[in-house]
């Protein structure tokens, strides 16, 4: 299950200030953000959060050039996600170019990316300087406290209580990331399911050899 509500959000420092930063878009200058972190870092649930409280459509940068960009401003709030994909795109650039002029002055535009707008290499200047305009927060990449809230949910949400020493063996060993969390999960609970056996240390271990190719 992939819920990206409010209440499914799990705060911490690596988070705590992008949260607050989207839950103040009203006092937004220019009425825009751009949200910037590592992959896996919750930017999306973030931007889900966003959508949820505005009623923003949520588009992702590549599919611009094809989108119905009047459709998309009317609503008055976009959320573009992984914008640092234009790069290079003409088409995709000229949409996003023309989408934040529908946009404004009254709209509202939440950008997230990989990274700031200066790095993404766009080749439009105008689009590079209206973005270049919009304040900037960042998710950090998770934390222990971030990554065992989430286990600890996901293994709640399949009705696994994990043994007192399996979520800190799994945060010492996987990848940085809540994309992780969930594929390790999901790939522990199907592996104790199909061979009958407890989701503890020993699966666990070997559930990652398999993911690391040891």
């Amino acid at each position: 299950r992939d819920n990206r509500s409010r209440a499914d959000f799990i705060v911490t420092p690596a988070n705590a200030l992008a949260l607050a930063a989207l839950e103040g878009w009203r006092d937004w200058p220019g009425g825009k953000m751009v949200l910037t972190g590592p992959s896996g870092a919750g930017k999306s649930h973030l931007a889900a959060i966003w959508a949820a409280e505005t009623g923003a459509a949520v588009v992702p940068a590549r599919s611009l050039a094809g989108a119905g960009l009047a459709a998309l401003a009317a609503g008055g709030a976009v959320a573009v996600e992984d914008a640092q994909a234009l790069a290079g795109d003409a088409a995709a650039e000229a949409a996003f170019f023309h989408l934040h002029n529908l946009l404004f002055p009254t709209g509202c535009l939440l950008v997230t990316a990989a990274a700031a707008p200066r790095d993404w290499g766009l080749g439009l200047p105008d689009l590079l300087s209206r973005l270049q305009a919009a304040p900037l927060t960042r998710i950090e990449a998770p934390d222990d406290a971030l990554l065992s809230g989430v286990l600890n949910k996901l293994f709640a949400d399949r009705q696994i209580v994990p043994p007192a020493m399996l979520i800190p063996f799994l945060l010492a060993r996987m990848p940085r990331s809540i994309g992780a969390a969930r594929a390790l999960v999901a790939r522990l609970d199907a592996r104790a399911l199909a061979e009958g056996r407890p989701p503890g240390l020993r699966l666990a271990a070997e559930v990652l050899a398999e993911g690391s190719g040891e």
